[in-house]
């Protein structure tokens, strides 16, 4: 099958939906499938940096401007259909709905292939905290502009029952086909290496963590979407209560100074650690070094840091939000908190019962095995077959459901 994935943001940029872009490409190629990619020019400088890469093609863009790796792209529609046809593309995959969405919508329809999206972002959620005066704008307002963004897709994959319960709202897209296929994690990609214990050991020396301590793990942007200063006020309280836990952010962000400062203003920076940036392939050691995933965040769709953690065998705690439904089992890998009260204590538990931690984390790394990549490709495959075969007629839903369903019982 030959694919074209197209997006506004991709290598070297890093973010949620570049890591899925990555990784499902490097699956349906391990698959034997031809994947190539449609996406943004991120800067003059990073043409110096990246290997060149015959299959994908970058449009000139200038950056978006909200704090975030995504960009404006100005797609010359000749040269990107000549550029699929080169390729014998079937089918248009949209990891994104704005500009290169656009792009794609009127390529496939110029080309007559099926185009397809991904619902990465809740927007109702996210806006308040990218747009200027944001709190003038009313909610109704932010869903007539994504219901017009998306509605001109073929079929929606939704990462999560929460984005398909969204999308099939009356106010949103009900008559759209669309199907839940979770995010995935390479796990072979993520973990590159195992870390010994004396390079854990030396990694917590390096953060001037004492080698007995508990270790609560937050990874991801340092914003206000993602409830970070309340996760802050958790992690307070715990540190004080606590002698022996360290609570470590990971991430860079508009937050980031803010939060910094307010730990060294009551001396707690030496207890609570912002690392800032971190290359992604040097992730696996600091959830390695961790003992506990915590997030307060509600605004997630299918998060990615929480099939990480997973992955690397942590008990999870986060709030009660249907995003996390199928990775943190209530009592069996973790708690959902259904206040950020309740996440406290339920983090207090944990780090007071080292058995239940342990026996947490076995059954993490049990469930994350649902979460494979290889899985996530054939179901993706599944759901473009299904598209292919029935474009330009109208895709019958539950028949689609039910073949990327039976993928797991293979």
């Amino acid at each position: 099958m030959n694919i074209a994935l197209f997006s506004d943001s991709y290598l070297p940029a890093k973010n949620g939906v570049v890591t899925v872009m990555v990784q499902s490409r490097k699956a349906l190629e391990a698959m034997g499938h031809h994947v190539v990619v449609v996406t943004v020019e991120n800067s003059p400088e990073s043409r110096k940096t990246r290997p060149d890469d015959p299959n994908v093609f970058r449009v000139r863009a200038i950056p978006l401007g909200l704090g975030t790796n995504e960009f404006i792209g100005f797609p010359q529609k000749r040269k990107i259909m000549a550029f699929l046809r080169e390729h014998n593309i079937e089918i248009i995959h949209s990891h994104t709905e704005f500009y290169m969405a656009h792009a794609a919508k009127s390529i496939g329809k110029a080309m007559r292939l099926p185009t397809i999206a991904t619902t990465h972002t809740m927007w109702e959620d996210f806006y308040n905290f990218y747009i200027p005066m944001a709190r003038l704008i009313p909610v109704k307002a932010i869903r007539k502009v994504v219901k017009r963004l998306f509605k001109k897709f073929y079929a929606l994959i939704n990462v999560s029952s929460k984005a398909r319960d969204y999308f099939k709202k009356d106010f949103m897209l009900p008559q759209i086909p669309s199907v839940v296929i979770p995010n995935a994690v390479d796990m072979e990609a993520f973990i590159n290496k195992k870390d010994t214990p004396d390079e854990l050991l030396q990694m917590r020396r390096n953060w001037n963590i004492p080698e007995d301590n508990t270790v609560l793990l937050f990874v991801g942007r340092i914003g206000e979407e993602k409830r970070v200063l309340e996760l802050l006020d958790i992690a307070i309280n715990l540190v004080k209560r606590f002698e022996k836990v360290t609570m470590l952010f990971v991430g860079v962000g508009p937050m980031l100074e803010q939060m910094k400062k307010k730990t060294g203003q009551i001396y707690l920076d030496h207890r609570i650690i912002f690392t800032g940036y971190l290359n992604w392939n040097d992730l696996h050691t600091y959830y390695a070094m961790s003992d506990i995933f915590t997030t307060v965040s509600l605004s997630e769709m299918h998060s990615m840091t929480v099939l990480e953690a997973l992955t690397s065998g942590l008990p999870v705690v986060t709030r009660s939000d249907s995003s996390f439904f199928d990775t943190v089992l209530h009592g069996e890998n973790g708690y959902r908190g259904d206040s950020d009260i309740e996440v406290e204590r339920y983090l207090e538990e944990l780090i007071t019962d080292n058995d239940k931690r342990r026996a947490f984390g076995e059954a993490s790394r049990d469930i994350a095995r649902r979460f494979t990549i290889e899985t996530h490709a054939k179901k993706t495959l599944a759901f473009y077959q299904a598209v292919i075969e029935a474009y330009p007629h109208p895709l019958d839903e539950a028949k689609t459901a039910q073949a990327v369903a039976a993928v797991d019982a293979v």
